[in-house]
């Protein structure tokens, strides 16, 4: 009991962050039709974002939160306006492309000022621990199960009830009757990538303080794509049960079976949901007739 207690709190802490990778990759393909490669260097950006803040510039760790996500934020609508607004139009295998140039330039541009060395920062979250039913969970770990949930929420209530979310949502459907409606497309796609960079900044800031800050975040991100293709490219909600079905899976079969397969196994749903259901438990299936 002890030993599933423990992997269930480590599994459900590695989904709330898949989930909240996963939601800006979602937001871009929503908004914008851009399959985002980048993302996983978007969590890399955001954790050295928050290790710049604080340990290097000294900074007040709240008021270190609040420059990275302003700076997460200018990020994204920068490569929104320089990078991917020019391609608007071109052959979506171009785009792709730009995309993995961009994650490339990313993670070049953090080894140029950073190295390829782990860098070390004060804990975030406390490190203790609390027993429950006779199991000794972290409480680093639970506390991030209860971030993402409030991050997640928040970013749910913005999509359905504010009048910016609402215009995403329309543009996600349809840009040309958004268009016809007064809904600047332009200004939208700028607010995805904006967004997304937030979620990914969050995301990054928590996994760094569960490992460490350093190049693996971004290998974490790969991960995203198990979780979109699982719950679906363009559903919100299929991202949260996306991510922490994968976090389980992963968690359990290292924990009960071999850590070596648990790397892998993630893949491995992918290309059988790929396979039984390709647009996701809770995508859009999309008919074209020709």
């Amino acid at each position: 009991m002890s030993t599933f207690l423990n992997l269930l709190a480590y599994g459900l802490a590695d989904g709330a962050i898949l989930a909240l990778a996963a939601l800006g990759f979602v937001l871009i393909y929503k908004a914008t039709g851009v399959i985002n490669f980048a993302q996983g260097e978007f969590l890399l950006i955001g954790a050295y974002l928050m290790y710049t803040a604080w340990v290097v510039l000294g900074l007040p760790m709240v008021v270190s939160v609040l420059v990275g996500i302003v700076a997460a934020t200018v990020v994204g609508v920068l490569v929104e306006r320089l990078i991917l607004r020019p391609m608007v139009g071109e052959d979506p295998i171009s785009i792709i492309m730009v995309t993995i140039g961009l994650a490339m330039l990313l993670k070049a541009v953090v080894q140029m000022f950073y190295g390829t060395t782990p860098r070390s920062q004060p804990a975030v979250l406390p490190t203790g621990s609390v027993s429950v039913l006779g199991a000794t969970l972290p409480v680093n770990r639970l506390l991030v199960i209860l971030i993402a949930a409030v991050v997640l929420t928040a970013f749910t209530l913005f999509f359905s009830r504010s009048k910016h979310g609402i215009a995403m949502r329309a543009v996600a459907d349809d840009q040309q009757a958004a268009m016809t409606m007064g809904i600047s497309v332009r200004r939208i796609f700028a607010l995805s990538w904006a967004l997304a960079a937030v979620s990914a900044f969050i995301a990054g800031v928590l996994l760094a303080d569960l490992s460490a800050v350093d190049q693996n975040i971004a290998a974490f991100g790969l991960m995203v794509f198990p979780v979109v293709i699982l719950g679906g490219l363009d559903s919100v909600p299929g991202t949260i049960i996306g991510g922490l079905t994968i976090g389980l899976l992963t968690q359990f079969v290292s924990g009960y079976l071999d850590p070596g397969l648990a790397t892998v196994i993630p893949y491995v749903v992918l290309v059988l949901i790929l396979l039984v259901k390709p647009y996701g438990l809770f995508g859009e299936t999309r008919i074209e007739r020709v």
